[in-house]
């Protein structure tokens, strides 16, 4: 039998008690004493800055570069990077740039779902699976020429006492129950926090659905969505990296993108980068076919139902990208102030033809397999 790597004692220690006080100490106090509405508050507030530190700041803007953030804000990030006790940002991106480019690769995907749930969820990080790479930032030399990053990276384990430690007895000082406010925004917050963040790494790669892609296990799950801040569509995420958004729907809920976008609009945020919607409704489509051709592979004249897919999928392809191509041609003659009124008129048209042939596909996929 193999033998496992040698136990980080750290982790090991500091995942294990900030477990068990929250799952004992915090109820007893909450049972016993009582949390007040101060403490309440504090928890939400420190659980949201650095629940969106690590999703907009170490994920979205420092591991993918997804759109560029101004000084206070990234300040802003680091802090609550270290609240979020996950590692320095530097650390963080550069393991989390290794999962995507290896993703399920089991000797090389950091935390790989294919390793299972316990492994992926927190198993990773107890042992030093990973130790020959623990220094090796040679794919975040990027990040090494941003001094905020390499700051906190400097001085990450002060920054975790501060914000971790002080900072809740501070808060407990202040609201005259350091005991009670210790107990719920560092202890139950830092636990909440955690395992939100972890069951990306497991959870979003075992329960959801596949909407984009069926090349790695990462799913789309609207569930795992509201509990990390947006980043539960992690299916759209493992194919469009490079997209701000996880939640590209407007009725995704994605607070993540939303602090986004809303900083941009007032100066904090730019070059914010989005994922051509004709390649987002492609790859969208070609699952849809990949589905329906699993659905109907068992039907005595599956090979004539597959032609008739292949060919109204090509067909809808087409649609799409005429759509999109005429839609881009009309933005930029508005741009420009220039005529538009023929790109409007075709726009429409083509707009009315793409929804027409949406249905008739769902239909065509939805159906097929019963004939």
């Amino acid at each position: 039998m193999k033998n496992k790597p040698p136990v980080i004692w750290i982790n090991a220690t500091l995942f294990t008690l900030t477990f068990i006080a929250a799952i004992t100490l915090v109820p007893l106090y909450g049972i016993f004493i009582g949390f007040n509405a101060a403490e309440w508050l504090c928890f939400a507030l420190l659980m949201f800055i650095s629940g969106l530190s690590i999703t907009a700041g170490y994920h979205r803007l420092w591991a993918h570069k997804t759109y560029q953030a101004s000084s206070p804000v990234k300040i802003i990030y680091a802090l609550g990077g270290a609240l979020a006790l996950q590692n320095s940002a530097l650390h963080w991106s550069s393991d989390h740039r290794q999962h995507h480019k290896y993703v399920d690769i089991n000797e090389k995907d950091p935390y790989s779902a294919k390793m299972g749930f316990w492994y992926s969820h927190i198993g990773w990080m107890l042992r030093e699976y990973h130790s020959q790479g623990y220094h090796d930032y040679k794919n975040v030399r990027d990040l090494q020429n941003d001094k905020i990053v390499m700051w906190q990276h400097k001085h990450y384990l002060s920054l975790v006492l501060i914000m971790n430690i002080l900072l809740p007895l501070f808060l407990g000082f202040l609201s005259g129950n350091i005991l009670g406010m210790f107990l719920l925004a560092a202890v139950a917050r830092l636990v909440v926090v955690h395992h939100c963040t972890f069951f990306i790494n497991s959870l979003a790669h075992i329960w959801g659905k596949q909407p984009y892609t069926n090349k790695n296990t990462a799913r789309d799950n609207g569930v795992l969505a509201f509990l990390t801040y947006g980043e539960g569509y992690h299916n759209f995420h493992h194919i469009f990296e490079n997209d701000y958004r996880n939640g590209v729907k407007w009725w995704h809920y994605d607070p993540t993108k939303w602090l986004i976008s809303a900083l941009s609009r007032c100066g904090q945020t730019w070059d914010l980068k989005r994922v051509a919607e004709e390649r987002i409704e492609t790859a969208r489509l070609k699952m849809q076919l990949i589905n329906a051709s699993h659905k109907i592979s068992h039907l005595p004249n599956k090979e004539e139902l597959l032609l008739k897919l292949q060919y109204e999928y090509e067909h809808v392809k087409n649609h799409i990208v005429h759509y999109y191509q005429a839609h881009k041609a009309l933005l930029e003659a508005k741009s420009k102030r220039l005529c538009h009124q023929e790109l409007s008129n075709q726009v429409k048209i083509l707009k009315e033809n793409l929804s027409n042939q949406l249905k008739h596909w769902r239909v065509l996929t939805n159906n097929s397999y019963k004939t």
